[in-house]
């Protein structure tokens, strides 16, 4: 997809290379409260899991990143890792027009669910789920996941599970636009 902003730059999306890598991890550490992944996790992420990985671009430079996966545990579910966008980006859609971007690529034709996790204080991230949830026409569940005493050790809050679906490829195709 591409789109133009005011600025006249292009944007447009496209799965990452191995040379992202760097670019990630810098845009990632930008972007409180997000968890500073290791330099090789980003690579990883980059190489083994591009197709489950989008890079926005203004012009040439990256100010969005979303990584996810296919669970093997539930392969019809596409879970959203992480979300980043730089301070550019912000306030114009550009973490939902990745995601749907994302997954309107035929490596995810067959998702039926979109899950991700999410702290109760994170509201940046649960008004985007909530909207993607409203485009899609879709219920979002919440349901706690990882607890802060029992699976942190109280050093991190709950991460609670966002799961919304069911989805088809067309109902995400016509919310894309």
């Amino acid at each position: 997809m591409n789109a133009e902003p005011s600025s006249g730059a292009s944007l447009r999306f496209r799965p990452p290379v191995s040379t992202d890598g760097p670019a990630v991890t810098a845009l990632i550490s930008r972007c409180p409260p997000l968890d500073r992944n290791s330099a090789y996790c980003n690579l990883i992420q980059c190489t083994h899991f591009a197709d489950q990985c989008v890079i926005a671009e203004l012009g040439d430079r990256i100010v969005g990143w979303v990584s996810g996966h296919r669970p093997a545990s539930d392969p019809r579910a596409f879970f959203v890792w992480q979300v980043a966008v730089a301070a550019e980006g912000r306030g114009k859609g550009l973490a939902s027009q990745m995601i749907k971007s994302l997954l309107t690529r035929s490596a995810q034709h067959d998702v039926t669910h979109l899950i991700t996790t999410i702290t109760d204080g994170n509201k940046a991230s649960w008004a985007l789920f909530r909207g993607l949830a409203r485009d899609w026409g879709a219920e979002l569940e919440r349901s706690a996941l990882f607890e802060r005493e029992a699976h942190f050790a109280g050093a991190y809050p709950t991460e609670y599970q966002a799961r919304i679906g069911p989805l088809t490829f067309s109902k995400i195709q016509k919310a894309q636009g």
